[in-house]
């Protein structure tokens, strides 16, 4: 039963979710840890490490999810769930591609779906830092929890990255970034 449930519900995130992993945040907490499946610890934990994993987000953290819950047998449900959706809408669409792409409705609806998957994905960013720093085991902490270390980090990357661009007139490749962030992870937390 509990395989069915995990193929379900991660079928429904990916049927009404637009915008990728990112966007597909909220409504996974809403459902994995409403239903007890995991907590919110672990969920952000399961967030970090899909953002690591090669891979798109959403399926890692499908397979994550179903793989705490129902071993094996649940993260390929919850993967092909995820799936699923997209790859019968690309199906479909690719089917009538020419004249759906066209259609004044269905531009009007893609130019005023970017905002609400930024909004989403800026909800999710604050949410997750909020939990992060003020919120253990649900509650308010006393004091907030800044961990000074990955601050340090970030701002280093944030100057670096600027300087690249001024000086190269170019953006850091996306493999130099992680490269260089976990060097300095390394540096900072060892």
């Amino acid at each position: 039963m509990i395989l069915f449930e995990l193929f379900y519900t991660f079928f429904l995130i990916g049927l009404f979710t637009f915008g990728g992993g990112y966007a597909m945040i909220p409504m996974i907490q809403e459902q994995v840890v409403n239903k007890g499946w995991i907590s919110e610890t672990a969920l952000t934990d399961f967030i970090a490490i899909s953002e690591a994993t090669p891979g798109p987000f959403a399926i890692n953290i499908a397979t994550f999810v179903g793989n705490s819950v129902g071993n094996v047998g649940g993260a390929l449900l919850a993967t092909l769930g995820v799936i699923l959706p997209s790859l019968i809408i690309i199906i479909i669409i690719a089917a009538i591609l020419k004249r759906f792409i066209k259609n004044r409705f269905v531009q009007g609806a893609l130019k005023y779906v970017k905002p609400v998957v930024l909004g989403l994905i800026l909800s999710t960013a604050i949410t997750i830092c909020l939990k992060v720093t003020m919120f253990q085991n649900g509650s308010l902490q006393s004091s907030i929890n800044i961990d000074k270390k990955s601050i340090i980090l970030l701002v280093m990357m944030i100057g670096f990255m600027l300087i690249y661009k001024q000086v190269k007139k170019k953006s850091l490749s996306p493999l130099k970034i992680l490269g260089i962030c976990g060097l300095l992870g390394i540096i900072i937390f060892i």
